[in-house]
């Protein structure tokens, strides 16, 4: 084991690795909770049942499909990069997919199959390196920036800090209301954590406000610690019925197809360059097994899709571990088994309500946002397609449309300002999809 992940040679050794693949769980640890709270729609009330992706069903599925793809990561990449369903994509799944369009969850399961199936394709032709560098490297911080305005946005709902207006569209809601002030708590409690460093900061929030809430009454104190491993069955190989519905195969489906490959093109790509340089793994500025590496996030999305979850991705938070010593994929294999085991906790999941999870999605929020500073704003035509594609997203609740007007924006504003020998002919296929899409929505 230590020589298949170069432990001498890197400079390190189980008790390192160890650590740094416990501090990465810790650090993205909350996306057990969030991600079935998402997927169920648990803050919309009214919802019928059909709608909503079962609760217990997701949890097996995220733990899973998020221990296959650091499984994948640790054995073939040797990265110490872990892997679950991404922030950001879940949201536009139910929110935008399901909630938004009205599309039942089966059909958004069945454009992630499909993406990830795009995605292993690509990858092992070498296509999709070639795609991502197509891709201005401005509207690909604008796309991150403007998911984090997304993410938090929809914390403040969640919490009820942000309510519907009838005069303005939104307002600041009760701020002395139950909910909304535990969130404030938790929002508190998450910055201090943050800016004090503290490893898991998002995590330990979470738990922090989960016991606050306890505490005041706002949450119930849960009966059970350990129980057997909820039921998979209501999602389990769910998304193949879609593919019989004549109206899965839809114009629109199009668009929600794109968005998966594109937002997963850029957040793993992203994460993999970034964790990899920190962990000083980058050679002559070029990652080594980048091939298998990138196919650990499209195995673990099929794997996932078919389990019943969104789009599973590389996560930032391994850059927690990689500052804890973690420099290998055996990081990655120690991370996958702490999902696994998490698969035994679900009753201590019941403490976790939505104003505990708002924190979570507004500090991550904050994180993608940073992306900005690398958006050269004082050239017009980089600035109208970067803010444009940002503002749209939280504004029409829509990732897929603010991707769209972005990519739409973009050529037109550099042929005006007379660069267009700077436009990737591939910009302008992206062009003719968005457009088609924007009309036939």
């Amino acid at each position: 084991m230590k020589n298949y992940f170069r432990f001498a040679e890197l400079g390190t050794s189980y008790r390192q690795e160890f650590i740094g693949g416990l501090t990465t769980f810790l650090a993205m640890a909350y996306i057990l909770v969030v991600n079935p709270l998402t997927l169920s729609l648990a803050s919309v009330k009214g919802l019928p049942d059909a709608m909503r992706m079962d609760y217990g069903s997701v949890f097996v599925a995220t733990a899973i499909a998020s221990a296959v793809g650091s499984i994948v990561m640790g054995l073939l990449g040797k990265y110490p990069l872990a892997l679950a369903p991404g922030m950001g994509l879940n949201a536009f799944f139910a929110y935008t997919v399901v909630l938004g369009s009205k599309i039942p969850w089966q059909h958004a399961l069945g454009a992630v199959l499909i993406s990830g199936v795009f995605f292993f394709l690509l990858t092992l032709t070498g296509l999709r390196e070639k795609i991502i560098n197509a891709i201005p490297v401005e509207l690909k911080h604008a796309v991150g920036a403007g998911i984090g305005l997304f993410i938090t946005f929809i914390g403040f709902q969640d919490a009820g800090i942000v309510v519907k207006n009838d005069a303005t569209l939104v307002g600041l809601g009760d701020l002395t209301h139950g909910s909304a002030l535990l969130a404030i708590i938790g929002i508190i409690v998450t910055v201090i954590l943050m800016a004090r460093g503290i490893k898991g900061a998002v995590f330990f929030g979470m738990i922090i406000t989960a016991i606050i809430g306890m505490i005041i009454g706002q949450i119930k104190v849960p009966t059970h610690i350990v129980s057997s491993v909820p039921s998979i069955k209501p999602t389990f190989g769910a998304v193949f019925s879609s593919f019989g519905d004549h109206s899965f195969w839809s114009t629109s489906m199009v668009g929600i197809i794109l968005t998966f490959l594109f937002v997963d093109f850029f957040d793993n790509a992203g994460t993999l360059v970034a964790v990899a340089n920190q962990a000083g793994l980058m050679k002559d500025d070029k990652l080594p097994n980048a091939g298998r590496a990138l196919l650990s996030d499209s195995v673990a999305t099929i794997v996932g899709a078919v389990l019943g979850t969104s789009t599973t991705t590389s996560y930032i938070e391994s850059s927690a571990g990689v500052a804890s010593g973690a420099k290998t994929g055996f990081a990655s294999l120690v991370t996958a088994a702490l999902f696994i085991l998490s698969l035994f906790f679900f009753p201590l999941l019941s403490v976790i309500t939505s104003p505990v999870t708002a924190p979570a999605l507004i500090i991550v929020g904050v994180l993608m946002v940073s992306s900005l500073g690398k958006i050269d704003w004082h050239k017009f035509e980089i600035a109208v397609p970067a803010f444009l594609t940002m503002i749209v997203m939280p504004l029409s609740y829509s990732i897929s449309t603010g991707i769209a007007v972005g990519f739409i924006f973009y050529p037109i504003t550099m042929i005006v300002r007379g660069r267009i020998k700077e436009i990737n002919p591939i910009m302008y296929f992206f062009f003719v999809i968005f457009l088609v899409y924007l009309i036939l929505r």
